[in-house]
């Protein structure tokens, strides 16, 4: 499989329009445009050609999984899920050269994650490396495939191009006796690696390229991390896929465009290898994210250089990384349903992954107090060592869910810490946070009122001062009497006696395609920006020993969730998911 299996932001889909009825959450019907895949599927059943329909998400272990590949697990798990079928987790590891246990132990992790079910059954490509030699035996004997001594370089010279046709091999006409004691002879490692390779006997003046004698077998002495040393030579991807998808009986081979003229290689090796029930190949759009690096070969070499921390650096898009700074697979499926199955190609935004992950964590996460830049305000008439509680609402959004997340208690004493914009000593209009002589509510709390602050040598504020109105007291009504005052500015804050420290990670865009994602030396225009660490966090209490990839809202500041790698019992680090505001919705 391509590193860029993806798709499209919202559209149409191609292809003739169909309709199906499903219930909604009300138990009325609604009617559901059915994508291009379906319809293809549809008619396949309505004619019998298959009985059960099986898919297969088929990676090649070289690297992590990124965004686009979540597209092609989700679809094809899917389609499976849908009909009742099959869905196969197959490494197609064919090219030992790249391939490392480390990335299949990933890879199967987050196909796990994302919920498709492959029955824990995690199959290879290269268990079926003794069927795929008697296939390319059965070719040779067929006349349909040959061994050829030319060169690397003479092979593309001899291919031809776009608008020239190719010019046959020397070596093409050999007899099939010959043709099977040299491919034997291969085999058994009697030939220097590039010596020799098997080529399929096609069509030299094919308009596809693809089909001018592609090569089906090389001679590469690499160890493999399944095989081991078993094998010297290793079948092409073009030639060794469509077998694994016949052997698996898989029913819909699901891609993306760039195989599209690869199909026809495909059907002709199903085609001539006679299988049975031969498995159709599907395209459909890759997922284009603006703003991100998707390209395994850019992430490997950002992981090399050390730019990144690892294949799972939260500022990436690799779904350990995305798990890693706090999306969830309900995110992930909701985006890829507005993305939607196309044969167009064009860009998503990321504001829209952005749009889902906070759609699905609004009701789900709860809702605490935590301030990252922090300033100590002292309530000077508040009495020294009391300390009292405050409830206050977990969650008021998990009803849209139904569901009640409660409330907590929250302790207040004389000193706090707020956030150190959330004062000015000069503000400008409009700004209804504390200054001197102003009012505000401490959320769920009380009224305060400022009245000046302390500041150390380079003029930079250490504390705030403040009083507070006990009457004002969150619950006591207050506010609702005959002349009361009213505040325009409420404040969030952490009791300065039990607050948790914690380091607070902040992300942005790793690059700005604005400003061009290449720089003129083809190097990655990073954003310098794209990480700001703050160590000095204050939190709730509750959050004590939170546990990895916990998730929570802290008031006006975004989604954040405990990092599972760097975060421990005595030293709490969070990662900011995303922030509270965004122009986006969907459909506009």
């Amino acid at each position: 499989m391509s590193d860029e299996m993806t798709g499209v932001k919202p559209e149409e889909n191609t292809g003739a329009e169909a309709n199906a009825k499903t219930n909604n959450e009300s138990g009325s019907e609604e009617v559901r445009s059915r994508h291009f895949i379906e319809q293809i599927i549809d008619q396949d059943l309505a004619e019998g050609k298959y009985e059960k329909i099986i898919t297969r998400f088929p990676p090649e272990p070289n690297g992590y999984l990124h965004i686009g590949h979540a597209k092609s697990i989700l679809l094809n798990y899917g389609m499976a899920e849908e009909y009742g079928g099959q869905f196969n987790l197959r490494f197609d590891d064919t090219n030992p050269t790249k391939e490392k246990e480390e990335f299949v132990n990933s890879i199967v992790a987050d196909v796990e994650w994302l919920g498709a079910d492959f029955r824990g059954e995690v199959l290879y490509a290269s268990n079926y490396f003794e069927q795929m030699y008697e296939a390319a035996v059965k070719l040779i004997k067929k006349r349909k495939a040959y061994v050829c001594d030319l060169t690397p370089e003479e092979i593309r010279e001899y291919r031809g191009t776009l608008t020239e046709p190719g010019k046959n091999s020397p070596y093409r006409d050999r007899s099939v006796e010959e043709n099977l004691a040299l491919f034997e002879a291969m085999k058994n490692g009697e030939f220097p690696d590039g010596a020799k390779v098997l080529r399929a006997k096609i069509d030299m003046a094919s308009p596809n390229i693809n089909m001018r004698d592609p090569i089906i077998y090389r001679i590469a002495r690499m160890t493999h991390h399944n095989t081991g040393d078993k094998w010297c030579i290793y079948p092409m991807y073009d030639f060794a896929h469509p077998i694994e998808d016949a052997i698996e009986g898989v029913t819909h081979s699901l891609c993306t465009l760039e195989f599209e003229d690869h199909r026809p290689l495909y059907n002709w090796v199903v085609e001539e290898l006679e299988y049975p029930h031969p498995p159709k190949q599907i395209e459909f759009a890759k997922l284009y994210l603006t703003d991100v690096v998707t390209g395994k070969r850019y992430i490997k070499k950002l992981v090399e250089d050390g730019v990144v921390d690892g294949w799972d650096d939260p500022r990436l898009v690799t779904l350990a990384a995305l798990r890693r700074r706090g999306f969830t697979p309900e995110s992930l499926k909701m985006f890829m349903k507005l993305v939607g199955i196309s044969k167009s190609q064009s860009s998503v935004e990321y504001p829209m992954l952005e749009y889902c992950i906070r759609e699905d964590l609004k009701p789900k996460a709860p809702r605490l107090m935590g301030v990252l830049d922090p300033v100590k305000l002292v309530i000077d008439n508040y009495p020294e060592g009391q300390t009292e509680e405050f409830e206050i609402e977990n969650n008021p959004d998990a009803a849209s869910i139904g569901q009640d997340a409660g409330k907590r208690k929250v302790s207040f004493s004389r000193e706090l810490y707020v956030e150190r914009d959330d004062f000015m000593e000069e503000p400008p209009k409009k700004y209804f946070r504390l200054f001197p002589g102003n009012e505000v509510r401490l959320k769920g709390a009380y009224f305060v009122r400022c009245t000046g602050c302390e500041k150390d040598a380079d003029g930079k504020v250490t504390v705030i001062h403040g009083t507070y109105d006990p009457e004002t007291r969150s619950g006591s009504g207050y506010e609702e009497k005959e002349g009361a005052r009213k505040v325009k500015g409420t404040i969030h804050w952490v009791n300065a006696a039990d607050a948790v420290n914690a380091e607070v990670r902040l992300y942005e865009n790793l690059i700005d395609e604005e400003k061009g994602k290449l720089n003129e030396d083809g190097t990655l225009n990073f954003n310098p920006n794209s990480l700001t660490v703050l160590t000095d966090a204050k939190l709730e209490a509750c959050m004590a020993g939170a546990k990895p990839e916990t998730k929570v809202q802290l008031i006006r500041n975004g989604y954040f969730s405990v990092d599972p790698k760097d975060s421990t019992e005595e030293h709490l680090v969070l990662n900011r998911i995303v922030g509270l505001k965004s122009s986006y919705k969907p459909g506009v």
